[in-house]
């Protein structure tokens, strides 16, 4: 969703805003040379050629003695009225003049509006510079000062309103509209000034200032359906809401949809920019008067990234404008004096899913094959529109249509660099073809597989997960000897997705230190959940084991880390699993958290058969003499093992530069035998126990 200017929102009549404010600055202009004559009737030397540089005898006598009557007469308000008339009666709408609105959106009334173009009047004519220095009797001030703005605007200097109306609170200062210069100076004696892009805005310009700009983000040109709740608190202006991003969703996305079906312009911020921001207060302070220059609605996300600087989130949660935030966090009552509508996100539906890819891929979504590799995904719009980009490209790259594969690779790789700090990251490459199970194990894998593709429809769709106060994650275990294929299966599944597969390494997890392990809990499965991946905890009852009686510090300590991990499990919202050699050593607790518990048995000959032939493919030199079904019979080993033994095998019949052959396998074979600390015996080697020993 591109951020969209003015003319989008509503036709822009330039040359009618323009002429009226050119008229405004005329109606000035006629006060200004009232101004200049009644200052010239009472100038006592008016050929001084060092005026302003020193005072005379004569002007202090005539500073002492002056009773300046006001500027201001009923002719400038017939002539204000006249340029207000005319405006009208050139068809423009009244809320279409830029100048209308902006006093009516900042709460200007007539003398603001006045003072405004006072201070206005040098940036869009140059006559008035000099005007100016005329007026202050010094020719380096050629913008007004306070005290002139009230003289020109029929104002007393001593007046307490006409004071007020310049000062902190008031909308012109608070709007930041006008900007009170040479604050060590005399009140009155103050410079005026308007921030560039208000006479820009003015002037019908409606690109941003650069500090706005570099916070701007720009979202996916999809909307989000109807979400009543934040559709009414835009219609009744029940702001500020603060959106709690759920990982998978754009809060911002949301909110940008829902202000556009309201008829707003939103202006939506990234927060996060502000730290890279060295006043990050004016940066606000101009994303505020900006969306109030648009008429618009303020979206600022990433809230949690200055969530210690509540002064700057007050200016933006108290900011006098529709606004609203985003964020991770739970909103905390100190971010602001106003009190917030609180939502939280929700996961789109299967159908709204399908329709932002289906838009994104430019209407070839449709296709059932696409849309069936995009489920296991939760992006946000923005990585959507990322990963059909990248779908496309490496189509065009290899001459075809895109493929499921294509769009899942883009999916993947819009993943946060974050968890690869503290898992190893693996890119699937295996399929349901290399593992070899019995077909009752490969049932379950398939299910688990349905299981995460179809979490979404049967959780949110058919309501059986509306009650559920927990994480709506899923967690398997896998239980068998090493080398049986846990890991592998783990990687098919992932394949299956087309997730990635983290695989968590314990060395970054386990520390000495109290505390530091659920720390690192934390961190990685609050990276996972921004992840779409498979997280893998290999060796798993190394941190998932037993907790014990309580004998000293060090049990204690090590059952609140288990304790910390049911807890933590039960909140994630991801697909985890667990591999273990001994399924006993979990704690019991465990058992009733995992949906799905898989035991890996050790092959059968049939299977160490199809073991064997997997791993010797037909790429491999072979000789005649290779008897797998006597390696299948007499060698009862797991797969990973036999996948050692021809690794090992195949080495030693390129290094002989021949054919692998029936030596190598045995060879190899009784190497491993050796790191198992197995005998080499003639009931399994049978005749061929002799080339054990060549």
């Amino acid at each position: 969703m591109t951020r969209r200017s003015p003319s989008e929102i509503e036709p822009r009549q330039p040359d009618a805003s323009l002429a009226h404010l050119t008229g405004r600055l005329e109606v000035l202009r006629a006060r200004v040379e009232a101004a200049v004559a009644r200052r010239r009737a009472a100038d006592p030397d008016p050929d001084d050629r060092f005026r302003g540089l020193y005072l005379s005898e004569t002007h202090v006598d005539e500073l002492l003695r002056d009773e300046r009557p006001p500027v201001w007469s009923d002719a400038f308000d017939e002539l204000s009225e006249r340029v207000e008339l005319k405006a009208d009666a050139g068809g423009a709408r009244g809320e279409a003049l830029r100048l209308r609105r902006l006093a009516s959106d900042f709460g200007l009334d007539l003398t603001d509006i006045d003072i405004l173009l006072v201070a206005l009047a040098p940036d869009l004519d140059q006559r008035f510079e000099r005007l100016y220095g005329y007026l202050h009797d010094d020719v380096t001030r050629q913008r007004a000062s306070i005290g002139l703005a009230l003289e020109l605007c029929g104002i007393a200097p001593a007046s307490a309103d006409g004071r007020h109306r310049l000062g902190p609170s008031a909308p012109l200062i608070s709007g930041g509209l006008l900007v009170v210069e040479d604050r060590d100076r005399p009140v009155l004696t103050r410079v005026l000034r308007v921030p560039d892009r208000v006479s820009a805005h003015l002037l019908g310009d409606a690109a941003p200032e650069l500090t706005v700009a570099e916070l701007l983000i720009d979202l996916p040109p999809v909307t989000a359906g109807p979400w009543p709740q934040l559709d009414n608190a835009i219609d009744l202006a029940l702001m500020p809401v603060y959106l709690r991003e759920r990982a998978g969703t754009s809060a911002v996305w949301i909110a940008a949809s829902a202000t556009l079906r309201a008829g707003r312009q939103p202006l939506v911020i990234d927060l996060a920019g502000l730290a890279k921001t060295a006043e990050s207060r004016d940066a606000v302070i101009a994303s505020v008067r900006e969306a109030r220059l648009l008429g618009g609605i303020l979206i600022a996300a990433n809230i949690d990234a200055i969530a210690d600087r509540l002064d700057v989130l007050s200016l933006l949660a108290d900011a006098p404008i529709p606004v609203i935030l985003a964020g991770t966090r739970p909103w905390d009552p100190a971010w602001s004096r106003s009190v917030p509508l609180v939502l939280e996100t929700a996961h789109p539906s299967i159908a709204e899913r399908a329709a932002q890819w289906t838009s994104a891929l430019n209407g070839h979504g449709n296709d059932p094959e696409l849309l069936r590799a995009t489920l296991a995904f939760r992006l946000t719009p923005a990585q959507v529109a990322r990963a059909a980009i990248a779908t496309q490209l490496a189509a065009q790259a290899n001459g075809r249509e895109a493929a499921p594969a294509d769009l899942q690779s883009a999916a993947r790789a819009q993943n946060a660099a974050g968890l690869d700090r503290l898992a190893h990251r693996i890119e699937p490459r295996t399929s349901w073809d290399q593992l070899v199970l019995p077909d009752e194990v490969r049932g379950q894998l398939r299910e688990l597989s349905a299981r995460a593709r179809q979490r979404e429809r049967v959780l949110d769709e058919w309501g059986i997960g509306s009650r559920a106060l927990l994480g709506r994650g899923m967690t398997a275990l896998f239980a068998g000897d090493s080398g049986t294929g846990k890991t592998l299966s783990a990687e098919v599944i992932a394949a299956e997705l087309g997730l990635d597969l983290y695989v968590i390494d314990l060395a970054t997890v386990v520390d000495k230190y109290i505390g530091e392990t659920e720390k690192n809990l934390d961190r990685i499965f609050a990276e996972a959940d921004r992840v779409n991946g498979v997280l893998l905890f290999d060796e798993a009852d190394a941190i998932f084991g037993k907790r014990s009686e309580v004998r000293d510090a060090r049990d204690r300590y090590a059952n609140v880390e288990v304790a910390y991990l049911l807890q933590r499990m039960e909140r994630f919202d991801g697909l985890a699993v667990l591999t273990t050699n001994l399924r006993a050593n979990l704690d019991d607790a465990f058992t009733r958290r995992i949906d799905v518990i898989v035991d890996f048995p050790m092959p059968e000959e049939d299977d160490r058969l199809a073991l064997w032939r997997l791993h010797l493919p037909a790429a491999i030199p072979q000789a005649a003499d290779l008897d797998l079904r006597f390696m299948a019979d007499r060698f009862h080993l797991t797969g990973g093992h036999i996948r050692n033994i021809c690794v090992t095998a195949a080495f030693f019949a390129a290094e002989a530069e021949r054919q692998l052959s029936m030596q190598d396998l045995v060879r190899a074979t009784e190497r491993e035998y050796r790191k198992l600390g197995r005998l080499t015996v003639e009931s399994e080697f049978g005749p061929y126990l002799s080339m054990t020993r060549q």
